[in-house]
């Protein structure tokens, strides 16, 4: 038994969401292998592609109203001061945005930057280019949301890349969202952008790597703090 336990605790989780589209992929490689038989191995290739593109791992973060950490795997493409979309209801002054690209190899399961009140949600059509485009933010498909913190309201988009074709987001307006806490997810690849408040600095840098739920993306005032941390 204690082989089978390490065995699962290496294993990494499969989100419930991605079950569908494994099987899919694998039945079709199975189709394919009763024509030609190397057609069965590229496609069960791409099956395990799927499962590795639908893994929802455990994730250790901090805890504290003054952190925010990043709500998705990936790497930190853009850092600075942009106007919100109007949709968001955010005003039209600048705040700082930090962007984090996911390609169709990270992680893909979205996490609550802050912790707080799920106050809008706001669903908007649009293009699908390249999610790493500044201009992504206004033209692609898009769904936003506005989480009531401690410290004024934080705004976090999922937008569309140029193969995602489904944005997923669970939680409705009135749920309460912890730090780090799973809130939806993309198809399959594509970005996400944080609004922070008046008073958040950034923590990361352009080109960076960040993981959801786990890397500090900014902090409100100036201090640099060791925080208790969580496990989900």
């Amino acid at each position: 038994m204690h082989i089978f336990d390490s065995i699962r605790n290496i294993l990494v989780p499969i989100h419930p969401a991605g079950h569908p589209f494994i099987a899919v992929f694998f039945g079709i490689a199975v189709v394919l292998g009763l024509f030609w038989q190397p057609l069965f191995w590229f496609g069960l290739i791409l099956t395990l592609w799927c499962i590795y593109f639908f893994r929802d791992p455990q994730r250790v973060g901090p805890v504290s109203n003054d952190l925010a950490v990043s709500p998705a795997d990936g790497r930190v493409s853009l850092v600075g001061h942009v106007v919100p979309p109007a949709e968001m209801e955010l005003g039209s002054e600048p705040l700082l945005r930090i962007s984090v690209f996911m390609s169709v190899f990270d992680c893909h399961v979205n996490r609550a930057p802050v912790a707080g009140t799920l106050e809008r949600i706001a669903y908007r059509k649009g293009e699908f280019k390249n999610a790493e485009l500044d201009k992504a933010s206004e033209v692609n498909e898009r769904n936003s949301l506005v989480i009531q913190s401690v410290h004024g309201p934080v705004g976090v988009t999922q937008i569309a890349g140029l193969i995602a074709r489904r944005i997923i987001s669970w939680p409705k307006v009135g749920d309460a969202l912890q730090t780090g806490e799973r809130f939806g997810l993309i198809r399959f690849g594509s970005r996400l952008d944080i609004y922070l408040p008046k008073g958040f600095v950034p923590r990361v840098a352009e080109g960076q790597l960040a993981y959801a739920g786990e890397t500090v993306i900014a902090e409100y005032g100036d201090e640099l703090h060791v925080w208790p941390v969580r496990r989900d």
